[in-house]
């Protein structure tokens, strides 16, 4: 969806809470088809729901990827994120999905996911996920170990 009238970006917001929909991702073309770049996107405060004790769970979630055609529209990438809020899924679970539906969305040269999981029960649960042939000289800050913050 390209059109600016069909996106999401400008227009009143609808949340849905309880079911991720990959149709909620928007895509718009990439301004430059010419060179190769990265962009990151950083989610510090996702949230979904344990599928056993429907418990909150808490990620950070980073998104790194090397555009082909399309950009993932950044408002649709909120509301899509958003829409695990009241989901139950696994931590695995939820981090692939993420990227497999952008990936179905945009189809990158290159995509990698990090999910950053808040401890519950003392253990963090990180996963990482990647698709894809980085381009040469590319820039991409590798996601060292994550600091986390006891939450008191």
């Amino acid at each position: 969806m390209s059109k600016k009238n069909n996106l999401l970006l400008g227009a009143k917001t609808e949340y849905q809470l309880n079911q991720p929909d990959k149709k909620i991702l928007q895509a718009v073309d990439n301004p430059h088809l010419d060179v190769d770049y990265s962009i990151k996107l950083t989610c510090p405060e996702f949230t979904s729901i344990c599928p056993i004790t429907s418990q909150p769970d808490f990620a950070h979630i980073i998104i790194d990827y090397v555009p082909h055609n399309k950009i993932i529209e950044s408002k649709s990438l909120k509301l899509y994120l958003f829409s695990y809020r009241n989901h139950g899924a696994f931590h695995e679970n939820c981090t692939v999905q993420i990227a497999k539906d952008i990936i179905d969305c945009i189809k990158p040269k290159w995509f990698r996911i990090s999910g950053f999981w808040y401890p519950r029960g003392g253990i963090p649960i990180d996963i990482f996920f990647e698709k894809g042939q980085l381009p040469k000289n590319i820039y991409i800050k590798e996601n060292q170990s994550y600091q986390y913050i006891p939450r008191h």
